[in-house]
């Protein structure tokens, strides 16, 4: 990819690109996918409030599906800023899928097996890293022809969501508390559940929400403050500092480069890198 970058501003500008230019460009294209994930999950909000969990995600795809188009179609189009622009767009399209798909499941899903439920996304994600570094390798699709083709795969799966899940019945929660349409969400519940008698859930949703509107809205300076929930939170945020902190990210981006300069022989660094998402699927598997 970074050899494209370079020719095509050879050919635009026929001299060869800076070496520190690229490294910038480079560092701009994998940069841009966070980036764009944090204005994803600014967005969550308002799309989950009006057009609901299932709604969310089908509205979701399209911005999958339009950066592996660009993606894909961008050594064709000769031109590196339409990849740098899809890794925004590909972005947001992750900060809202990370945050509604859990939402989503969580609110579907019965009370004995949420948890569990709750890591099923993170799985998949590793899954789906792992898939993606088995596809990168250079005797399949990482190489000169096929990292357009790689890149453009992206969106497969999310044609296959936006074909199946309008037939999959919208969040039970969602319908009742803030649409508030009561037989609606007794339909779905009785769709997911399998069984007719769904009132011990229709009533615990209830008391559920009751309990939310007597707390009132809690705001960020009262979650700080407020003694019930200190160590939870405390717990929280020194877990996801040491999973920042740890540089974990880092090695996902910039694997081949970190093993290369740590003395990996250069036609071995692919396969460390699968080893390092196998072993992450394991974990999460565990974790499951």
């Amino acid at each position: 990819m970074q050899d494209f970058y370079n020719k095509t501003y050879t050919d635009r500008h026929g001299v060869f690109m800076d070496k520190n230019f690229q490294t910038l460009l480079w560092s701009l294209t994998v940069s841009m996918f966070p980036l764009g994930g944090f204005f994803g999950s600014l967005m969550v909000g308002p799309l989950v409030d009006n057009c609901g969990r299932k709604g969310t995600l089908l509205i979701n795809n399209l911005f999958s599906i339009v950066a592996a188009v660009l993606m894909g179609t961008s050594e064709i189009a000769k031109t590196f800023e339409v990849i740098i622009l899809s890794r925004v767009i590909m972005g947001i399209y992750a900060g809202l899928a990370s945050n509604v798909v859990p939402m989503f499941l969580g609110e579907m899903a019965p009370k004995n097996l949420r948890g569990a439920i709750g890591v099923v996304p993170q799985l998949f994600i590793t899954i789906g890293i792992l898939i993606a570094q088995i596809l990168g390798l250079n005797s399949i699709l990482g190489n000169v022809e096929g990292w357009p083709v790689l890149l453009g795969l992206t969106g497969i799966p999310s044609v296959i969501q936006l074909l199946t899940l309008p037939f999959f019945p919208e969040s039970p929660r969602y319908l009742l508390i803030q649409k508030g349409n009561e037989d609606q969400a007794r339909q779905a519940l009785q769709r997911l559940r399998g069984w007719d008698d769904v009132d011990d859930e229709i009533e615990e949703m209830r008391l559920e929400d009751q309990s939310e509107k007597e707390e009132g809205q809690l705001s960020v300076l009262t979650l700080c403050t407020f003694r019930g929930l200190r160590w939870q939170l405390i717990s929280i945020v020194v877990m996801m500092m040491g999973q920042q902190l740890s540089g974990v990210n880092a090695v996902f981006y910039y694997a081949d480069r970190i093993f290369q300069s740590a003395g990996v022989e250069t036609n071995n660094v692919q396969y460390v890198t699968v080893s390092i998402g196998a072993i992450n699927v394991v974990m999460t598997c565990l974790t499951v």
